[in-house]
């Protein structure tokens, strides 16, 4: 005989609980990093240390205010690790798998939670959508981590173990766009090695679409194969407007970042490396800006300009309902649409031949205005609390926050304690706002018994 739910249970909503269950992560995170034998030096690690790391490594960002590698011990990696991957699965997907696991069923309240993070259209879809989240991490994070871990081996003189270790912990940390690293200069050592810097990129560039996305493709892969010989239903097939818009925004954003490295960069922040090692260091930082926080460049060395440009492309950040972070690509475009629509003087905004609701278009926007708003009051409180360091930089570390990149000038560890602070909400709401923001928006649904007489105010 099935529970009724509580009253308790019905006003929580997904919403609280997805911002409830990353809070009660970071909280647990917090405490273990807190331990002694989580740091290297075996003594306990200050709460503020421990909150920032925990709380970069739950909302996917990479700013680190302590040494990875040498900070922390291996007890306290692995609390990192583990926090980077129930972040990235997604705390509600994990409960609702928990639950389908021990019961044999997935319970309409548990579909919607799941619903919340993972953005699935339709609670009846809900469990293939989460066992193909499973399968699809464990099936890139597997074949990135043997990349990693024989070419640690081969050409790093590394042991068996120690290769092993450090493939796996690169490979959840780049599928899930973490970008934490073991080395105190993350991947500097490496930025001409294309069997570290490709399987990398490609696992940043594949967990930032969103799982959306990465399912219907497979799905439509799976269908293809079936029915290879009906070459005439191939031609009827359309992607969603989500998946179109993520795959040419992610084409787009990385050709644009590729570019602008290699073309402002060059003779900058790049000219001390080799031909090859510029090409693959213009590529890899062309490609983390997606809120992948790795670098294989000092970003303290890049132009003004570069860093502005790096700005704009963490703000957009990657697709929705994957490991990426900032305003989304599909957020992006649904703006850019309603802009155009009004240039063209049309009603009705399009993307794809595909007329976009005008509560969707309401929805991009309080999340766009909700995230400026956001970077703008914290880029003015470190601004206030840090004279010192450069305008430039801190710009930089706050939409890095916000974006989850994790991409950092190298003034992280430098800033007092209100301003890590006041990163660590900013992180946060980075990670959760935007989600429980358009799930509030998109269920919340108020009729209107009245309405008040129209009025045109003048505009421009």
């Amino acid at each position: 005989m099935r529970r009724e739910l509580s009253k308790s249970e019905v006003n929580l909503g997904p919403t609280r609980i997805v911002a409830l269950a990353f809070l009660t992560l970071i909280v647990l995170g917090t405490a273990l990093l807190m331990l002694p034998i989580s740091a290297s030096s075996g003594d306990a690690t200050d709460v503020v240390s421990a909150l920032f790391t925990a709380t970069s490594a739950t909302c996917l960002t990479g700013l680190i205010v302590v040494d990875t590698a040498t900070h922390w011990s291996a007890f306290g990696q692995i609390v990192v690790l583990s926090l980077i991957q129930l972040g990235g699965f997604g705390i509600m997907s994990l409960t609702s798998l928990a639950g389908m696991l021990l019961t044999g069923r997935i319970g309409l309240r548990s579909r919607l939670n799941a619903s919340a993070e993972g953005r699935t259209l339709s609670p009846a879809d809900v469990r293939r959508t989460i066992i193909a989240t499973l399968v699809l991490t464990a099936v890139m994070e597997v074949a990135v981590a043997c990349f990693l871990t024989f070419r640690f081996a081969l050409g790093y003189d590394m042991s068996v173990g120690r290769a092993i270790y450090e493939g796996i912990f690169h490979s959840i940390s780049a599928f899930n766009n973490a970008g934490f690293g073991l080395r105190s200069d993350n991947l500097i050592p490496y930025v001409g090695d294309a069997w570290i810097i490709l399987p990398i990129s490609a696992s940043l560039v594949i967990g930032g679409l969103g799982f959306p996305v990465l399912s219907e493709l497979l799905g439509r892969a799976r269908n293809w194969l079936r029915r290879g010989e009906v070459v005439e239903d191939r031609k009827t097939e359309r992607l969603s407007v989500t998946a179109k818009v993520t795959l040419i925004g992610t084409a787009i954003l990385l050709t644009a970042g590729i570019a602008m490295v290699a073309v402002l960069e060059w003779n900058w922040a790049l000219a001390e490396l080799s031909t090859k090692e510029k090409v693959f260091g213009a590529f890899f930082q062309g490609v983390t800006p997606r809120t992948a926080g790795f670098n294989s460049v000092d970003y303290a060395d890049f132009h003004p300009t570069t860093l502005m440009g790096t700005d704009i492309l963490m703000f957009i950040g990657g697709g929705s309902a994957g490991t990426a972070g900032g305003l989304k690509i599909t957020t992006f475009a649904v703006l850019v649409a309603a802009i155009v629509a009004e240039f063209r003087s049309r009603e009705v905004c399009t993307i794809n031949q595909r007329s976009i609701d005008p509560s969707v278009v309401r929805q991009a926007l309080a999340v766009a205005f909700a995230g400026i708003t956001v970077v703008i009051i914290g880029i003015g409180a470190l601004r206030i609390l840090e004279p010192a360091i450069n305008g430039d930089f801190i710009v930089f570390e706050v939409i890095s926050a916000f974006a989850t990149s994790g991409l950092s000038t190298g003034i992280t560890a430098e800033l007092s304690t209100p301003s890590k602070l006041i990163l660590c909400f900013i992180m946060y709401f980075g990670r959760v706002g935007p989600i429980t923001l358009v799930t509030a928006l998109g269920t919340r649904k108020v009729a209107a018994r009245f309405q008040y007489p129209k009025e045109r105010p003048f505009i421009g």
